[in-house]
């Protein structure tokens, strides 16, 4: 009988310790981490979602639960444990060895174009014989994710990029700039004489031509304007503008153009409009994709005429301005029947979702090409 209660009182000693030992020292040196695989990808792309758990001392974690919630439209493959509302919430469980580190990868479909970040993540732990429990909040390091807008690819659209991309070739070609050059080449029959080089020609025995590069201050305008006066928001119009602001920045930019955006959409971190100078290449392919990505449509987006109107007004050596605005108001339409009577090299894409494109008068019906929402991609 001695023997028994003094086995229970050693067993009641062990749990009472173990208990106060893992309630003060659980959470020490035990680092949690989430991180996105990338930092941007596309609308209705894959990518995954990491979990690091790392119990760098000798103690281990017969149960560890750990909490996180980001944005609905993150979709995630394996929802087991998880709930989604107005957030997407997920629980997972862990079970960890002293000196051990756990990597759990979660696979997700980014659902909509934003901008989408993990700030921290809760923990709630056990002790040995799982009989209390003990909660943290670990800061995780800041975890953000570009999701871009898909670019647009509608038939009917697809069919329009082939002849703008046309336009803006045949214009690029001939305003060429006299003081840049890329190269010699041979001597063709429309070639300005000018242009012979002279050393080049004496030294191979046939006439050769300085090949021009283009100035690198043509440029395209891409205006985008989200403005919305109507009653029911266009919600889906809306996003289908930013779509084809992208599909038209990654034909300029593959044909080598600079490019510039503006949109009066404000952005979730500063709540500003997108604004992006004239520029090229990856840098600022990689710049207006995070842009678009920022930008808040649930914010009250600037006046497009009192943002841009001054801006639309200089032509500023553009070859094109491309207007996307799913909306044909009052003052909007009036600056844009402006702008189009002293600069005629402008395009106005209209994304619409209805049976038939909105009514308007024919003067404004001739600048537009309407985009259906309701044709299906191929």
């Amino acid at each position: 009988m001695i023997q028994l209660l003094g086995i229970l009182v050693v067993a009641l000693l062990l749990y009472l310790g173990q208990k106060t030992i893992y309630q003060k020292v659980w959470h020490k040196n035990l680092r949690v981490r989430l991180s996105f695989q990338e930092e941007g990808i596309w609308e209705g792309q894959e990518s995954t979602l990491s979990e690091i758990i790392e119990n760098q001392k000798k103690l281990p974690l017969t149960m560890l639960k750990v909490k996180f919630q980001t944005d609905r439209h993150l979709l995630f493959a394996d929802t087991k444990g998880s709930r989604t509302t107005d957030k997407f919430y997920r629980n997972d469980i862990f079970q960890i060895g002293a000196l051990e580190k756990v990597t759990r990868v979660l696979r997700f479909t980014a659902g909509r174009r934003g901008y989408y970040t993990i700030a921290e993540a809760d923990l709630v732990a056990s002790d040995l014989f799982l009989t209390a429990q003990y909660t943290a909040t670990a800061d995780i390091g800041h975890s953000s994710l570009y999701v871009y807008p898909k670019p647009f690819s509608h038939p009917e659209f697809r069919q329009s990029l082939k002849q703008l991309s046309g336009q803006v070739l045949t214009k690029r070609h001939l305003q060429e700039d006299p003081f840049e050059y890329r190269g010699i080449r041979e001597y063709q029959p429309q070639d300005d004489l000018k242009s012979i080089n002279w050393k080049a020609t004496a030294r191979t025995g046939e006439f050769k031509v300085n090949q021009k590069n283009y100035t690198a201050e043509k440029s395209v305008r891409i205006f985008i304007n989200l403005e919305d006066t109507g009653i029911l928001k266009k919600e889906d119009c809306v996003e289908a503008s930013l779509q084809i602001a992208t599909a038209l920045l990654l034909l300029f930019l593959e044909q080598g153009m600079q490019v510039a955006v503006y949109c009066n959409g404000v952005d979730v971190l500063h709540n500003e409009p997108c604004i992006l100078e004239a520029g090229g290449g990856i840098r600022q392919r990689e710049a207006v994709l995070r842009a678009f990505a920022l930008i808040d449509t649930s914010k009250p987006v600037r006046s497009f005429t009192e943002l841009f109107s001054s801006r639309l007004s200089e032509s500023s050596g553009a070859l094109m301005t491309c207007i996307v605005s799913p909306n044909a108001y009052d003052d909007f339409a009036s600056l844009i029947l402006q702008y189009h009577t002293r600069h005629p090299d402008m395009k106005w894409f209209l994304p619409y979702s209805g049976t038939v494109p909105p009514e308007m008068e024919e003067e404004l019906r001739s600048l537009i090409t309407f985009i259906s929402l309701r044709e299906e991609s191929v």
